[in-house]
């Protein structure tokens, strides 16, 4: 196993597994941005059909799985497990989506980058010889997340500038030992970085370091650099942490400027659409990566990408009790041949 393994936290793998099927479910507010057309199904309202919004949270994740099986026309039991998580306490919302599927289930937690945790962790499994099918899924949602880490709705609290819109939205990926690619070729894991930030309502600034940070690690761990990318794109940093990332690259002496984006900035338009500095949740590289992402290497459009989805990791209470946030992210290599 130490053979596959480049420098201090990347891993090469030996046999790429494929993603060989996606879905994603998108919120109404996200429907009216540029990539709807990408979608699988866009809500008509928030709640779809359920009481609360976190039962409507996890029924998007749930159907999201359902639409990615469907797409392979192969069963669940068929999967050999499914790594999921959200934001939400006790991962409520991929709990109860995974208790109406007979597979093996691990939950994880890694704020906003849990889509690119459980795709490096389900390749890993593929790659290793322990499953032939995994799914990685996650899923966020406005209302449940303001709910739990900010103020209630009803409150109608104001925004700052350097504030985000969490994503409604869901995605899901089926990566197997079978398959024809796009391949997972590379996986970079984040370390927990902490440059300060105490400011819940600034996470990109909070989340920026540990981007540039996974992102520098690649490259000095593969030898490659930015322009070996169609594509680099971090999950949720917003405009404001997608600038501050790109100083802090450039500083290191590599300019992305022309090659890297950001899906909180992508998601939504920033023009038209009053989310200040972008989107931001697990749902956001979620629906951008499983939508518009996956469709663009199918088609040919990008050959070899990075996603790196971002996460600021921290709590209510850590935020009550004068904590800084600490950031992580987690970078995958996914390119359309081998």
């Amino acid at each position: 196993m130490v053979e596959k393994r480049l420098g201090e936290q990347t891993i090469a793998f030996k046999n790429p597994p494929s993603i060989i099927s996606t879905a994603a479910i998108a919120g109404p507010k996200e429907g009216e941005g540029s990539l709807r057309d990408y979608y699988d199904i866009v809500l008509d309202d928030d709640l779809f059909g359920e009481e609360t919004w976190e039962k409507a949270e996890s029924k998007m994740q749930k159907e999201a799985v359902r639409l990615a099986l469907e797409k392979l026309q192969i069963d669940e039991k068929d999967i050999d497990y499914i790594f999921a998580g959200d934001l939400l306490n006790q991962l409520m919302a991929s709990s109860l989506a995974a208790r109406d599927y007979r597979i093996p289930f691990f939950g994880l937690y890694g704020a906003c980058s849990t889509l690119t945790e459980s795709m490096s962790l389900g390749a890993m499994a593929v790659d290793g010889g322990f499953a032939d099918y995994v799914i990685a899924s996650t899923s966020s949602h406005f209302c449940s997340a303001e709910r739990q880490f900010r103020f209630p709705l009803e409150h109608g609290n104001q925004r700052p500038p350097t504030s985000q819109w969490t994503v409604t939205g869901a995605g899901a990926a089926v990566i197997s030992s079978k398959g024809k690619g796009p391949y997972i070729t590379h996986v970079t894991t984040g370390r927990v970085v902490d440059f300060g930030i105490k400011d819940a309502n600034n996470m990109g600034a909070a989340m920026a370091p540990a981007a540039a940070d996974t992102i520098l690690r690649h490259f000095k761990d593969t030898g490659r650099t930015n322009k070996d990318y169609d594509l680099i794109i971090t999950g949720d940093l917003g405009k404001v942490g997608m600038e501050l990332t790109l100083d802090i690259v450039k500083k290191q002496g590599f300019d992305m400027s022309a090659n890297y984006s950001d899906c909180g900035v992508k998601v939504f338009d920033l023009t038209q659409q009053d989310v200040h500095a972008g989107g931001s949740g697990c749902g956001c590289s979620a629906i951008v990566f499983c939508g518009y992402l996956y469709k663009q290497l199918l088609e040919g459009n990008l050959n070899r990408i990075l996603l790196i989805s971002t996460g600021a990791l921290l709590s209510p209470t850590s935020t009550m009790q004068g904590e800084s946030i600490p950031g992580i992210a987690h970078a995958v290599a996914i390119e359309r041949g081998v």
